[in-house]
């Protein structure tokens, strides 16, 4: 049986309060809804936009009174939040994607062999239960690697990259290191791709799914960088990626708003990189230069309403603000004439601390064709780097 769908007007909770939980609070707000954001960090952004707010460690039990009796639906703004602490919200209030799917999500050994099992592509990978048999893993691969932390870690964090098995030694002396605060990890063959791709996929409770058009990124030091979309690749990629990103959120029985993130290979075969239950930093574009943005699909899917159209309007470059991009994009000559192009839309997500490798906003380039955005997006990567050598 279909749920009802969630009225506006009733309050909708969040964990997580970084710049995915204040953009999806906005997008709430847009829509006739109240928020209640639970986040141990009071400074975070989207406790400043929240109807009610929790700056409470997620072990609170008063919070969890307060706050599962406010709201009619709950979802999150990243993996990284307690499994367990969805699952006791579901006794009482849907949890959107569920704890179940956040719980196969969260730990990338689950996740692969989830989907391994499933029959989907994914990179070679191995578990790696103790530091000590991280060469042994190395020399079945015969190759390069990554080795990850199975849980947490995020833009780079928690990962090494292990060329040849000559880097064993130096690895394993980390692992042990992290292998201290209860770590496990999962080694991952090195995907000689062409293109690293994301593609964002809705679906709701009566099954709808909308999918977005492929996007194409760039990482620095594990950090997205840029993103471009339409993907410059062939349509029976852009085919794939789609039925892709359906299948795996169908077999999941996901609800809400999902990215798949994407390996392409020479030939044109892709590889599943990660699943994320959530909006994704590649998927910012959606705000200026879709009919209906990530964070309205997120809203729209846990509601129980109709998904929306995911259509491209203008072909879109977006370029992430890190750390002290922040500042130096308001001061510089060139980086001021950039944002004041037709088409240029700079958002900053009102972090209070600017930390290196740290998100602080981003700035989408929009244009009648892809190359003169992506020649924006790049004026103005080049132009941060000048300034800041300044």
């Amino acid at each position: 049986m279909i749920p009802a769908p969630i009225e506006p007007g009733s309050v909708l909770g969040v964990l997580g309060a970084g710049q995915l939980g204040a953009m999806f609070a906005s997008a709430a707000v847009q829509s006739g809804y109240r928020v209640a954001v639970w986040d141990p960090d009071p400074d975070a952004p989207a406790h400043r936009l929240a109807t009610h707010s929790f700056p409470k460690p997620f072990t609170d039990q008063q919070a969890f009174v307060r706050f599962s009796g406010l709201v009619s639906v709950v979802t999150y703004e990243w993996e990284n939040v307690p499994a367990q602490l969805c699952q006791q919200l579901e006794q009482t209030k849907p949890v959107r994607p569920s704890s179940e799917i956040l719980r196969v999500i969260q730990d990338r050994l689950v996740q692969k062999k989830f989907l391994a099992d499933q029959g989907f592509p994914v990179p070679w990978f191995k578990a790696l239960t103790s530091p000590d048999r991280l060469g042994e893993v190395i020399r079945q691969l015969d190759g390069p690697a990554f080795c990850k932390t199975s849980t947490a870690g995020y833009d780079g964090k928690g990962q090494w990259r292990i060329g040849c098995e000559s880097d064993v030694p130096e690895i394993e002396e980390s692992l042990h290191v992290s292998a201290r605060s209860g770590s496990k990890w999962i080694v991952e063959a090195y995907v000689p791709f062409v293109k690293e791709l994301s593609i964002l996929v809705a679906r709701g409770t009566n099954g709808q799914t909308a999918v977005y058009p492929l996007a194409e990124n760039e990482h620095e030091e594990g950090i997205l960088r840029t993103t471009l979309v339409p993907a410059a690749v062939t349509s029976t990629v852009v085919e794939q990626a789609a039925s892709l990103a359906r299948d795996v959120v169908e077999r999941m029985q996901g609800v809400g708003l999902f990215c798949l993130e994407l390996f392409e290979l020479a030939g044109g075969a892709l590889l599943i990189n990660e699943v994320a239950p959530r909006p994704h930093n590649s998927g910012h574009y959606t705000l200026d230069a879709c009919s209906v943005s990530q964070f309205e699909q997120q809203v729209r899917a846990i509601c129980g309403l109709p998904v929306g159209e995911a259509r491209l309007l203008r072909p879109a470059a977006m370029v992430n603000l890190i750390g002290d991009d922040a500042l130096t994009i308001g001061i510089g000559a060139e980086c001021r004439a950039l944002i004041a192009l037709p088409g240029a839309h700079m958002h900053l997500y009102g972090k209070r601390t600017i930390r290196p490798g740290r998100k602080m906003g981003h700035v989408t380039f929009l244009a009648d064709h892809l190359h003169t955005a992506q020649d924006r997006a790049t004026r103005l990567r080049q132009s941060l780097i000048r300034e800041r050598q300044h």
